[in-house]
């Protein structure tokens, strides 16, 4: 079915997590995975797909979650919360180095000013060994 509002869509969804009713959220946020990227929808389009990935990764659906955030991307390659999902989802699978690539894609990108993710690339390059790199953004953070 055609949406004819991506902006209502995301906020029918943030409430229907605000009633904790996880489940219609995801259904509503599915109904935007194939919308064409525009101009005009381009803000809310990605904010649909980060509550959408989101959503899957709390699921613990790596699969999906990454083939949104791919998407997300694809159409912004400046999206923070995308490289951070992203490292969350190769921290938990336990591939560090590549976990740790994408958390500084985030933290560069953050301007090294985020601490929650200067920590968790600390912590990942602390994981793969990496450790005057490690202790270069510990600085950065303090």
């Amino acid at each position: 079915e055609k949406v004819s509002s991506v902006g209502a869509v995301l906020v029918v969804a943030r409430a229907y997590m605000l009633m904790k009713q996880t489940p219609k959220a995801k259904a509503v946020l599915k109904r935007v995975v194939g919308h064409p990227w525009s101009l005009e929808d381009a803000d809310y389009l990605e904010k649909c797909w980060l509550l959408l990935a989101d959503l899957y990764i709390n699921q613990n659906k790596s699969e999906q979650a990454n083939t949104v955030l791919r998407t997300v991307l694809q159409h912004n390659a400046s999206s923070i919360k995308a490289f951070e999902f992203l490292g969350y989802l190769l921290e938990r699978e336990q591939k560090f180095n590549d976990a740790a690539a994408n958390y500084d894609d985030a933290w560069k990108l953050s301007r090294m000013r985020n601490p929650a993710i200067g920590y968790k690339l600390a912590y990942n390059l602390l994981k793969c060994k990496r450790l005057f790199d490690c202790i270069e953004v510990c600085h950065h953070v303090l």
